[in-house]
This record gives C-alpha cells, structure tokens and sequence, in this order.
C-alpha cells in the first residue's frame, strides 16, 4: 500500500470529524479507520512482503497515523460527550416552580401496625425478641412442650406435615423451648413473634396461617401474680387504661395451672352488649404458669425455678384493635380496606 494512500487517511479522518453530532456517530468512524478491518490494519499486513530497511520506515508511519488517529477520535470524544451531558440536563431540567402532582402514599397494614405496637410494649417491659424457624421439628413442637405422641391435645393443632418428623409450627412456642434448652438454669425473659400454621379456616375469624407473639419469663419466685401484672400492664397500653382483664381457668398441655384471658369490652365498657355477647368480656389470649415437665425436660429445676407463659394473635388483637370482621381482610391486600389506616402508620 502507498504511502500517499496512509497519510489520506488523515485528512479523511478530519472530513469525517466535522460531521460528528453524537456518539453513535463517532462510534461509526472509529470503526472505519481503527478496526480489523480498516485501511490502516490492511496495511499492517502488508509488512511481510517487505524489507528490513522499508519495515522500519514504514511501521513508523502507520504508528505515526494510528497515534493521529486515535487522539483525535479522543478529543471529539470528550466534546460530543460534554455536549450530550449538557443536552440530557437540559431536557430532564425541573421547573421547580410548577404546581406539584399529588402522590398518593400507601398504608400500613393492621397487621403490621399492631405487631409492631405489641413488640414494642414488651420491648419496654425489658422482654427480648427471639424468632424462630418455621419448619420444626416435632420434637421441639410438640414433645418438649409436654405433647408426647399420641397425645389428645394435638388434636387441637391438627397442622402440616413435611415428613413423620418436620410440621410447619403450630405456635411460636418452639423458639422457646430453644432458648431454654440453650441457657438451662438462668433466668428468662423473652417474646416470640412470627407466623404459625394450622388447618384452620372454617369461619370468618380463623385462617390456616396467622401469627402470633409468645412470651415467656422464668426465674425464681415467679407466680401467677407476675403474669398477672404482666398481661394488665400490656392490655392498658395496648387497649386504654380503662381496659380490665378477666382470668379463667382453662387447659394448655404446657401450663398448669392454664387461663384464658379476657378483656373487659370496649364498646360497653364492660356491661355486657352484642359485641362481647352480653358477657362484658371478649377473650384475647391465653397463658399459665410453666408446666413443671417443661422445666425438666429444658434441665431447669422445678423446685427452684418457675415461670409464666403466654401467647397473644396478632391478627385476634387487629381485629379488636380496628373492629375488623373477617379475619381474611388483613390478607388480601385490598386498597379500599388498607386506606382506612393511612393515618395510624
């Protein structure tokens, strides 16, 4: 290839530069002079049929284009660049002066509104939070809750089987035997939020998934009056300090003795209507003291240490929170029903 033929290529280069307007273009002309298949790399190919004398003279020439080249394609480069910067901030510029659009914002689920409110009651009462995996197995589900095999209260959480031995959890109780069995004979004082499954969803108020907050303390001295004070202190602040509670004996494998736990109704203030169906009382959660076997089966003495236990549905407490109905609106996601708690996030 003449040598005429390689310093052209300079002033077509120069030509092409001129007619730049963006980068798309330059892309194109860097292909034309600097690719495998431009003229300056044909001429590379060239240097074979050459002599020693003529290589020498003529890579310094190609080398002495290429350099021409891409300095120049360089230059161009940071102009076209600058320009479209400066094009791009003039076309999404804001006026900050025009009336603005409003937003619409989402809202907090319930559900969300009061765990998060439940937690932070305990929370303040010094409990720590421990969560747990929601795959058990039934050793820590049932067995160490004092619900052998074969024994009648699992019928009251009948649940989902993985395999003979792993279930979705019936309650966040697993998370606690746990910790109890991780730090035997020291004291405790912790909740457990988070989800639990059970087949479950016969009516409007119970649903095959909800979740629910467990609380336990053990120590030494503890008494039915600790769980007492504890659930009172909870229910003012969660409900008003007008809010009574009511205890009532009842059966739970893992307490003895076992409650039920009612609170005084708020829409008659404990005089009994249809909402509290004339009792005067709604029932909100259940508790009791720790069953001794659980104790033993965690390597705490029972004869030392004891404890309270109790559990609370967070979907229950939104219900009565919001006056809710149906247990299934907390679920499904509908604008019309989450918008009523816009201003309660």
């Amino acid at each position: 290839m003449e040598k005429e033929t390689i310093l052209k290529l300079k002033e077509d280069l120069i030509k092409d530069l001129e007619n730049v307007t963006n980068s798309h273009d330059l892309e194109e002309i860097s292909i034309k002079y600097l690719s495998k298949k431009s003229t300056l790399s044909q001429a590379m190919q060239s240097f074979r049929t050459l002599s020693r004398e003529e290589k020498v003279e003529y890579g310094k020439l190609i080398n002495e284009v290429r350099t021409f080249i891409e300095s120049k394609i360089s230059e161009v480069s940071k102009k076209v660049k600058e320009k479209e910067l400066i094009d791009k901030l003039e076309s999404d510029k804001i006026d900050i002066t025009a009336p603005s659009s409003l937003i619409s914002t989402g809202a907090k689920n319930p559900f969300y509104l009061v765990s998060d409110e439940i937690v932070d009651i305990f929370v303040s009462m010094g409990f720590k939070v421990v969560e747990g995996p929601e795959v058990e197995s039934d050793h820590y589900n049932f067995e160490l809750l004092n619900i052998p095999k074969n024994h009648p209260a699992r019928d009251m959480q009948d649940t989902f089987y993985i395999n003979s031995n792993l279930l979705l959890r019936t309650h966040t109780s697993p998370a606690q035997a746990h910790e109890l069995e991780k730090n035997p004979n020291k004291p405790l004082m912790i909740i457990c939020p988070g989800k639990t499954y059970r087949r479950d969803d016969d009516d409007m108020t119970h649903s095959h998934q909800f979740a629910q907050v467990e609380g336990l303390v053990v120590g030494k001295g503890i008494t039915l009056a600790n769980l007492k004070a504890t659930l009172e202190l909870f229910v003012k602040k969660m409900f008003g300090e007008k809010r009574e509670i009511r205890l009532r004996s009842s059966y739970f494998p893992f307490t003895e003795p076992s409650v039920e736990v009612d609170v005084s109704c708020a829409e008659c203030n404990g005089k009994g209507c249809q909402v509290c169906k004339g009792t005067g009382y709604i029932e909100i959660l259940g508790a009791g003291m720790v069953h001794p076997n659980v104790l033993k089966m965690a390597n705490y003495d029972p004869e030392i240490y004891s404890g309270f236990a109790f559990g609370v549905g967070i979907e229950r407490v939104a219900m009565l929170r919001y006056d809710i109905n149906d247990i299934r609106k907390i679920y499904t996601n509908d604008i019309r029903f989450l918008n009523q708690f816009k201003k309660r996030g």
